[in-house]
Order: structure tokens, then sequence, then C-alpha cells
């Protein structure tokens, strides 16, 4: 009994990994992790310097951090915050995303011109693909096929083949864009422009843009409205974007693609994340420090909770 009693208690004291939430603060050097069920703060974990993108490996036991200022992804145990590994890049890793089976990564390589592709198990590269002036944003199609990247500068989304690393069609987006994300069955792209102050939706298929989507913020200057981080429910019912120094989420009907309101949150909105579930949605506030919750069903700020200097990047541990 005594053996029984001592294992329970065991493993009550064991956080349960599908509750973290993992936002990287990019002066502070660290990432601090919440409980996305108490939205409380677990703890804060030095991670190296600068850093911003960041993601978790499909069976949750190696999260990946871009390092910018040291060149190079760091790779952690999510359970300890101890380094396991880094993974070699270009300049300046900014964003990346990993293929559905966890292997490769492709990395957005803000000061070389190049997506990198390393392969997660030997920390090889496979390749580095030429793309426009300053690769920034990263998405992947829901069955692997299709890698896009975003060039800040060049003002495109560019399609590359995932298995043959080549470029085989470039779509021309307003400025600046930062952030692509496919909707869950692929037929939809949305890839914001910061600058541009729109979201192109564009049919993957035909690689063109069918729509534009506009936003308008009462009492709010145009050029604060700047689109960064976008995400799709499983559903696809509902598409959150973050806009930036406006201090808003807007929220998006994803079958019209129109507006629907706009959510006020923390300073500077940069990117998101929901929980494995999608009750909630987590947004970091730059500027002011912290993370903004939202319950995705009511479309509603529940919380705000304080964590490092300048959030950057979140990615919540799957189930």
């Amino acid at each position: 009994m005594k053996h029984i009693l001592t294992l329970a208690l065991c493993l009550a004291a064991t956080p349960v990994l599908a509750n973290r939430v993992f936002v990287s603060n990019e002066k502070g050097n660290d990432v601090t992790v919440l409980d996305s069920e108490t939205l409380e703060v677990i703890g804060t974990y030095p991670v190296g310097n600068r850093p911003r993108g960041i993601t978790i490996s499909p069976d949750g036991k190696e999260l990946y951090v871009c390092a910018s200022d040291d060149d190079l992804v760091r790779v952690f145990d999510p359970e300890t915050m101890q380094e396991l590994h880094t993974l070699p890049s270009g300049p300046d890793p900014e964003l990346f995303v990993l293929h559905p089976s966890g292997n490769p990564l492709y990395i957005a390589n803000e000061d070389d011109n190049l997506v990198t592709v390393v392969d997660t198990e030997t920390h090889q590269v496979l390749a580095e693909i030429p793309v426009g002036v300053e690769p920034e944003g990263m998405g992947i199609s829901p069955d692997g096929k299709v890698v896009i990247n975003t060039s800040e500068t060049t003002n495109m989304a560019h399609f590359i083949d995932s298995e043959t690393f080549e470029i085989f069609a470039n779509v021309l987006v307003d400025s600046r864009p930062r952030f692509a994300e496919y909707n869950h069955d692929g037929s939809k792209l949305y890839v914001s422009a910061e600058i541009g102050g729109t979201v192109s939706v564009i049919d993957p298929q035909a690689q063109e843009i069918v729509h534009k989507i506009n936003f308008e913020i009462p009492g709010v200057l145009p050029e604060a409205i700047q689109p960064v981080g976008v995400r799709v429910t499983s559903d696809g019912k509902k598409v959150f974007v973050a806009l930036g120094p406006s201090n808003r989420v807007a929220v998006i009907d994803g079958e019209t693609d129109e507006v629907l309101d706009y959510l006020l949150v923390g300073q500077r909105v940069w990117q998101m994340a929901f929980t494995p579930d999608e009750k909630y949605l987590f947004t970091t506030n730059g500027n002011s420090n912290d993370v903004s919750v939202i319950d995705v069903e009511a479309t509603e700020v529940v919380k705000s909770v304080p964590v490092g200097q300048q959030p950057w990047g979140v990615v919540v541990a799957p189930e």
C-alpha cells in the first residue's frame, strides 16, 4: 500500500507535458513555460541569444529554438529544459517549420537569403535553398509536400518542393510578408504582409491570390495595423491574425474570409499558438512583456500572463 501511495504521489507531482506552453523571450534570452490549464508560469529557462522561432516535435520530445544571434538552432528536452544538442543553420535564423513527420526542419535564415534544410536525426544539412531577400516566414502543406517561404524584401511567397528542395512557383504579395499558414485541408494558404497591412488568401493549387483581407480598426492609424502571425482552427471556420502594434487580433470567418471582430490584447502582438484541443489561443505581446489568452469558442480574451522580456514566439506541447 505504501508503494502504491508513493507512486501515486510521484505521478501527481509529475508535470503533464501536454499542459505546457513555451514562450521565447527575444530580449530575455530565455523561454518562459506556462501551464495551459492553470494559466500560470511554471518556470523560465535560458536558451541562448535572441530566441525567436520556436516549435516542438510531433512526439513532444524535442523543443526547437531559433537562437538568432548564435546562428544555430538549439534543441531542448521540454520536460527538463536541458539542452540536448544543436542543429546547424545559416546566419540569423528567425523562423522554421517541421515536416509533419518531425523530420526534416526547414529554417529561414534572414541574413543569407537561404532556407536551410536539416535532418533532425543525423543533424546534417540536407540542402540550402536560395530564396528571396530577407527570408522570414515558413509554412508547410498538411500533406508535407510543399514548403512555403516568404521573403520580406522581395515580397514573395516561394513554393518549394519538400523532397527535391526546388522552388516551383513564386507569388507576389504585399510589402514585407511575415508568415505563411495553410488551413488544415490545404485548400487555402494565408500570407500576412506586415507593411502592406493585408493577408493574401492564395489558392495553393493554382498558386494565385484569390482574395485579400484588409483591416480597419476604429481609432487606430492604418500604419499601426501590421499583420504578422496567422492561425487557423482545425475545422477551418476561424482564422486569427496578430496585428502587431495595433494591439489587436483579428477574427476572420474561414469560409468567407471576412473580418468578424478585433480582440484587444497586449502591446505589439506577434505570434500565436493553439492548445491541442483549441480551447485557448496564446498570443505573444512583445512590448508589454506578456501573453494574452483567448477563449477560441467565445472569441474573447480571458487573461493576460506576464512572461519575459519581449516575448516573440510561442508553441504548445502536443497531446
